[in-house]
């Protein structure tokens, strides 16, 4: 086994001279993309109460979700076969036929829910697949067409780490909603005299109300992130997050489990509390998944003018430099105005940072990063 999975790797990770067309490398990979979203989705149908969230159970009740998660594995098993024919390697192949069959002796599109003991707890398994797959598909085509750096591959170094944190992040989001909401319950727990602003604010126009909630979350997160920066007890669970030495689409999810939820926790305080309608709530965190992965993303494009009044990749970008003068800078999620008024922005114009990372040694993978805040230190 772990030599098969040492050649999956190794197929996965080849040479760009291995992946043109006609070698039946993309057809290899999206037979894995379509296998694991079809095993994923068949695993959500067959064990709902396990692996469903419920804001997606609606989305499961639409007639044409059988017949989509049925293409999905019909591709699989195509794209497998195609590969499978035109690849001298054959794990890629071989292993997305391998998953496309287990969704379909599990039942594929016609699974039907299995009564299992309830535990009070889900993992979002079909968040999960949602996430990856959008995501994925909209910035990792992307990436190859206008790339920053262009000798970056799509499989970089530690991108196995990166996709487990996205998959811890997407699974426990039952976990993460509970702890996230934890403060904004106690806040409308003793603010009861507030309801007429919140039928104020519940009431104006979405556009506005999402405008609002950007503006409002991002000068909660400029603070803690900036506290995140400067207080060496925090930096230690943040500097996990800059450790990345590459930045792509995924580099965003790297994140350790206690400052998502502390993240979540505090800029749900004024999404929650003051009466925003659910519909722009649900839009801004539709935008934020986004808007991380964009800002993260290998994409070139200076941007000079539009980066002083949005956050662009370049001006992330510099916030995860390693030099000198990227140190403590940027820390806007949406709204750079918040560091030219708090003194700091830094945004030279048609200029990107040789590296990426931080000073210190960073352990790999995700339980040896998981428990280095015990004993990390800020390196200035």
């Amino acid at each position: 086994m772990a030599g098969y999975l040492k050649s999956l790797m190794h197929d996965l990770e080849a040479p760009l001279e291995a992946r043109r067309f006609g070698t039946g490398w993309f057809a290899g990979f999206f037979a894995l993309l379509l296998a694991v979203a079809g095993f994923g989705m068949v695993l959500s149908l067959r064990y709902p109460g396990w692996l469903s969230t419920p804001e997606l159970m609606a989305a499961k009740e639409w007639s044409g979700f059988r017949p989509l998660v049925h293409a999905i594995i019909l591709g699989a098993y195509a794209l497998a076969l195609l590969s499978l024919l035109l690849r001298p390697r054959k794990a890629l192949g071989f292993t997305a036929l391998g998953i496309a069959l287990a969704a379909g002796l599990l039942g594929g599109s016609g699974a039907e829910a299995r009564e299992v003991e309830s535990w009070g707890i889900f993992f979002g398994m079909d968040f999960f697949v949602l996430n990856l797959v959008l995501t994925g598909l909209m910035f990792a085509p992307l990436e190859r067409l206008a790339p920053r750096d262009r000798g970056q591959r799509l499989f970089r170094p530690e991108w196995r780490e990166d996709l487990f944190y996205f998959l811890i992040s997407s699974m426990m989001v039952q976990a993460l909603t509970f702890l996230a909401f934890a403060p904004s319950k106690l806040v409308l727990a003793h603010s009861g005299g507030w309801g007429d602003v919140r039928a104020l604010i519940g009431g104006q126009p979405l556009v506005v109300q999402i405008i609002e909630i950007m503006l409002l979350t991002d000068l909660v997160q400029y603070w803690f992130h900036r506290a995140f920066h400067r207080v060496p007890f925090l930096w230690n669970f943040h500097a996990i997050h800059h450790s990345a030495k590459k930045m792509d689409w995924l580099a965003g999810a790297r994140m350790h489990f206690f400052e998502i939820a502390a993240l979540r926790g505090v800029t749900a305080i004024p999404m929650m509390t003051l009466g925003f309608s659910p519909v722009a709530l649900q839009i801004y965190i539709g935008l934020v998944y986004v808007y991380s992965s964009l800002i993260h993303a290998n994409l070139r494009g200076d941007f000079d003018r539009l980066g002083h009044f949005m956050v662009t990749p370049r001006f992330h970008h510099w916030h995860h430099g390693l030099e000198k003068e990227a140190v403590d800078v940027n820390f806007a999620i949406h709204f750079p105005f918040w560091d030219k008024l708090f003194g700091t922005f830094f945004y030279p114009a048609g200029r990107w940072p040789n590296g990426y990372g931080v000073p210190e040694e960073i352990p790999h993978g995700y339980a040896a990063q998981f428990m280095h805040p015990l004993g990390g230190k800020r390196v200035s």
